[in-house]
């Protein structure tokens, strides 16, 4: 929870719970995060601790200020304490006075939030799948004939004793199944939230079989009016795999239930990331535990600031990220924005997009590591990434942040024209050196090398042509070269040749760009992304427009990166198409040539061009005419079976 009344209310909660004015208990009793101190010495798990700043219950707090932290330790000191916990604290947080202080961070698991973005149905069959949904629903339904729900208020809790005791005896079973843990929601906890500021916005949420209880929970709306905090959730179960099942249940009737109040959100607290994942989370925020201890040395620091790169453009330097980007990885969903200047009264498209997109990175990156051709990417993490409005955009961009006027870039035609298009823009030069060979895969490496550009772009899968270039080749401009060899891999997820992903953590002058309009069938959402070391990111995002990622574009990205079998059946079936269609072409007396393809088109010179695609316009189907970059060819775009049969036969008519 994001406000300092809210967290002092859960304070008292816990003090309430440990039977002491003051929250200090040893951090072996707490049953929240023991994995995150099962490595620490058990003296340090053992001596009594004070537990401040937020409370070991599920929603995070704000880091504790400076003020608050120094009172926090003069408390330590007055009770002689000798160690200091502030828990589940976001790692986008100022940390500063934390450090400054002598807490050290131990990491633990992230907080889970669901954000429901339409219908729940249709929120959560494009994030867990169709058969995982029916599933769910099937359960829920089936529950439903035997179990029934209740919604109390807290404030109201003494209308409902029976309530009240069921959801203390739940919890003493669950921390008794955790080892005679701290019960974190016992008789007294509970009275002090009923009489505290929290219980105008919680209710108990209580699930009955006949008359006995066998579900209690708690939920809290946010400060903000926009979402839910699950507190708690007991189960009268001793079974683990029944518990999951109830506990799946209970949140899809929680989701149901925030819907029809017209809420945004559903925050899930700390959780296993593949697990929430497969209940529909979408965004997972690092948290970390703050610790002093005697005797605790501080590990390397989490989420440093890289050096930017050198090759950065001399204005690029001078300037920071721009201020919204700046706060990307601060979480906005339980916060009340009124920095923005927007309307507040038309709906979620009032907002600006989300910016933190790390989440939704660490996701692509594992996604794409799972591909054929990608190995080595799990080395790469969520700064070695940076998406943009297409990947043409990030072309754009990097010409901008890596180059200044007068410094050479480096194409080879045939390749995609919008390279020198925006070099020409910018007042870069541009050199071309022309592919060599009879399928154009060749570079002519001296040529490039000796040309000495700032910039070096290759279109490989090739565009119009559809080949590979040659890997030594494009290995030796790496090494060899001063400057920077980007690298549009927009075709790559059609190639049977690997990606160079795999090579971004080993090379600073290496970029890699990709696209989610092709293999990914994501053209509408316009999402390209920049591979590259960090300290390039940081110059690519000083010259991005913060808001270019739509939040509608992150949620289609998202959706898609989650049912990645469907675009890895799609790319089979493309590929199988192109070969089927390549050999009825290579056969055909209006072809003269079909080119090797290693993507989604074909690449094809013809006998008569200009007669060819007269027909083709005639019969409404539109190729892409390349006639005037290499005589008498064209590009043509796999379609489905239907479009390719129209096409062959206007290929004949032409004869």
């Amino acid at each position: 929870m994001r406000r300092s009344a809210d967290v002092d209310a859960l304070q008292q909660v816990l003090s309430a719970a440990l039977g002491s004015p003051d929250p200090v208990c040893p951090l072996a009793r707490l049953n929240q995060g023991m994995g995150a101190f099962a490595a620490l010495d058990p003296a340090v798990l053992e001596r009594p601790t004070l537990v401040g700043g937020g409370s070991p219950y599920h929603p995070t707090s704000p880091a504790p200020t400076r003020h608050a932290l120094d009172e926090l330790v003069r408390r330590a000191e007055a009770l002689g304490v000798p160690q200091l916990l502030v828990p589940n604290v976001r790692r986008s947080d100022d940390t500063s006075a934390l450090r400054a202080a002598g807490l050290v961070p131990i990491a633990t698991e992230s907080e889970c939030v669901v954000r429901l973005t339409g219908e729940v149905d249709d929120v959560l069959r494009t994030r867990i799948g169709a058969e995982r949904l029916n599933d769910l629903r099937r359960r829920d339904r089936a529950g439903s004939l035997e179990v029934t729900w209740e919604r109390i208020r807290l404030s109201e809790l003494d209308r409902s004793p029976w309530a009240r005791d069921a959801l203390v005896t739940l919890h003493q079973r669950q921390a008794e199944r955790h080892g005679g843990h701290v019960n974190l929601y016992n008789a007294e906890a509970l009275d002090a939230l009923a009489q505290g500021p929290l219980a105008k916005r919680t209710e108990m949420l209580v699930r009955r079989e006949q008359n006995a209880v066998v579900q209690a929970g708690l939920i809290a709306t946010s400060h903000n009016g926009r979402g839910i905090y699950s507190l708690t959730q007991a189960i009268d179960h001793d079974d683990p795999a029944a518990r999951d099942d109830l506990f799946a249940v209970s949140v899809y009737r929680l989701y149901l239930h925030a819907r029809r109040s017209g809420l945004e959100w559903v925050h899930l607290g700390r959780g296993d990331i593949p697990r929430m994942r497969r209940l529909g989370a979408d965004l997972f925020v690092p948290l970390d535990h703050w610790l002093r201890a005697p005797g605790l040395a501080s590990p390397e620091e989490v989420g440093a600031e890289h050096p930017l790169s050198e090759y950065a453009a001399p204005p690029v330097t001078g300037v920071p990220v721009p201020g919204p980007a700046r706060f990307r990885q601060v979480p906005r969903f339980d916060t009340i924005d009124l920095s923005s200047n927007t309307n507040p009264f038309l709906g979620a498209a009032g907002e600006y997009p989300h910016l933190d997109t790390t989440e939704l990175a660490d996701t692509y990156l594992a996604t794409i590591a799972t591909l054929p051709g990608h190995e080595g990417v799990d080395a790469l993490s969520a700064d070695h990434l940076l998406f943009s409005s297409g990947s043409v955009d990030g072309a754009m961009l990097l010409l901008a942040a890596l180059a200044s006027p007068g410094e050479r870039v480096c194409v080879t035609p045939p390749t995609f024209p919008l390279y020198g298009h925006f070099a020409h823009l910018l007042r870069l030069p541009v050199v071309e050196v022309p592919l060599l060979g009879d399928d154009l895969s060749r570079i002519d490496t001296e040529r490039v090398l000796a040309a000495d550009p700032r910039v070096t772009i290759l279109c490989d899968p090739n565009n119009p042509v559809g080949t590979r270039l040659d890997p030594e080749q494009v290995h030796e401009l790496v090494v060899r070269g001063r400057g920077l060899v980007v690298i549009d891999e927009a075709y790559v997820e059609f190639s049977e040749q690997p990606s160079y992903a795999r090579l971004i953590a080993r090379h600073d002058n290496l970029i890699v760009l990709r696209t989610l309009s092709k293999a990914w069938g994501l053209a509408g959402a316009r999402c390209g992304i920049a591979l590259a070391q960090p300290g390039i990111i940081d110059a690519l995002r000083r010259v991005q427009v913060p808001f270019g990622f739509t939040n509608a574009s992150q949620h289609a990205v998202r959706d898609r990166l989650t049912d990645v079998r469907r675009v890895v059946a799609g790319i089979q079936r493309i590929r199988a198409e192109r070969d089927r269609m390549a050999s009825v072409l290579s056969e055909h007396p209006a072809v003269a040539r079909v080119f090797p393809s290693e993507t989604n088109f074909l690449f094809i010179r013809l006998h008569k061009h200009e007669r060819v695609m007269d027909q083709l316009r005639g019969a409404g189907i539109v190729v892409a005419d390349t006639g005037r970059v290499i005589p008498d060819t064209c590009r043509i775009t796999i379609g489905d079976r239907r479009a390719n049969t129209a096409l062959l036969e206007a290929l004949s008519a032409a004869l």
